[in-house]
């Protein structure tokens, strides 16, 4: 007890405690550096002026190609969607029956005509009542133009005085003169005296025709830009041949 009375008293002394820190505890890395944000790219516009005309011209011919074949089988693609695959095929079918017989008939109505014409052995002149002579060189086996109709003709006109050739389609390159019966003005060298005369002719005849001048161009006269003008009060010789007789386009 003297000792422990005697002895000198006990100080707790503080502790250092190191701080140590467990690997979960550890500080968290710096953050890292944050790279300068690019503005988004905006397409070019030369490129896309390109892209959007291809296919603004892309769709333009896609829709041209549809209308194109809508507007040729609109009414196959009617049926079609109505009454079935049949219909329209039935249609298509038609169709073609209709060129086939139109062409038929065209070669039928040539060979008709070619078997009937005729040369004429002899010719013998015809005297009309309005003063027209004419000779039959070939009798044709087709039909005869009406008014309305399109015919097709060679013509060679000469002026009987002097016996100039004012006109002649039947010469060289020349082109057969298409006209409408009952069409105004004449051209080419036709006058009122040979439309008379086509009215008793037919496709694949041919005639010699005398005009008077009441029936010709009469005190005027007429220059069709030929080098050879019709002077005034002239008769007029024509060899006209009827080569097709048709319905005019309307």
């Amino acid at each position: 007890m003297a000792s422990y009375l005697g002895s000198p008293p006990f100080l707790s002394h503080p502790v250092a405690r190191s701080h140590q820190f467990s690997a979960s505890s550890q500080a968290p890395p710096p953050p890292s550096p944050q790279l300068p944000q690019q503005p988004p790219e905006t397409p070019n516009s030369t490129t896309t002026g390109r892209v959007t005309g291809v296919s603004a011209k892309v769709e333009t011919q896609k829709a041209r190609k549809s209308a194109a074949v809508e507007t040729t089988d609109w009414v196959a693609s009617t049926l079609t969607r109505r009454f079935g695959l049949g219909a329209g095929l039935a249609w298509a079918g038609f169709l073609a029956v209709g060129v086939i017989s139109e062409q038929i008939k065209t070669r039928l109505e040539v060979t008709e005509q070619q078997a009937n014409t005729r040369i004429v052995e002899e010719e013998e002149e015809v005297v009309l009542p309005n003063g027209i002579r004419y000779y039959e060189m070939r009798i044709g086996g087709g039909a005869s133009p009406r008014p309305g109709d399109l015919v097709v003709i060679d013509l060679k006109g000469t002026i009987k005085e002097n016996e100039q050739v004012f006109v002649d389609t039947f010469a060289g390159d020349g082109k057969p003169l298409a006209l409408i019966m009952g069409s105004r003005p004449y051209t080419r060298g036709m006058c009122e005296g040979i439309e008379y005369v086509l009215q008793t002719m037919k496709a694949g005849g041919k005639r010699r025709v005398i005009v008077p001048p009441s029936l010709a161009f009469g005190d005027k006269g007429a220059d069709f830009g030929s080098g050879v003008p019709i002077p005034p009060a002239a008769t007029l010789e024509y060899v006209v041949e009827v080569e097709k007789v048709s319905i005019a386009p309307a």
